[in-house]
């Protein structure tokens, strides 16, 4: 079975899926998107009010963001694949809860397996202290980690760019370093 068909199929078990209660609240699950076999996968934290709306990732202003901050660094978003820890709406976008995270880890650890990627983008501290939990993000941030053999590229996240102008230049900044190391 090829990655896509693979892809494919798991998006549609995390459409179907039930084990916390966040389902029962959100209008769509979302899987994620983009290619099967993207060479960089971008990983937030969940859906907002529009990604539920829509059943796609990043498509609010935080996206639009986003979409801004990936033409600095030329990188095409049909190029990429993007994702969240968390693939139904929190209520009221509240953060995730452990027991919602520790439920959607299979599936988006499942997609990176599936996809297997060159390079992965963190993008806020709740995707890094799931997906990586070393250190604090404030430390890590902008720069290349190398754990067990892939790389990491850990930021903020594009809605905290959008309330506060001082991380938006930040995130600027460390999309064009994303340019420099980056070939897409």
């Amino acid at each position: 079975m090829n990655k896509k068909v693979k892809l494919e199929n798991l998006n549609r078990k995390i459409r179907q899926c039930k084990k916390c209660s966040l389902w029962k609240t959100a209008k769509n699950a979302v899987p994620g998107e983009g290619l099967a076999n993207a060479k960089i996968i971008f990983i937030g934290e969940a859906p907002g009010r529009q990604e539920d709306l829509i059943g796609r990732p990043f498509v609010g202003r935080a996206g639009k963001l986003l979409n801004q901050l990936l033409n600095t660094a030329n990188i095409k978003r049909e190029n990429v694949f993007i994702n969240s820890v968390i693939k139904c709406r929190p209520p009221k976008n509240r953060k995730p809860k452990s027991n919602e995270l520790k439920n959607c880890r299979m599936w988006w650890q499942k997609q990176i397996e599936i996809i297997n990627p060159k390079k992965i983008i963190i993008l806020g501290k709740t995707a890094f202290d799931e997906v990586i939990g070393l250190e604090e993000l404030k430390d890590c941030r902008g720069r290349w980690l190398k754990i067990k053999n892939s790389l990491y590229f850990p930021t903020y996240h594009p809605a905290a760019g959008l309330r506060f102008p001082k991380i938006k230049k930040i995130l600027e900044k460390d999309f064009k370093k994303l340019k420099k190391s980056t070939t897409l």
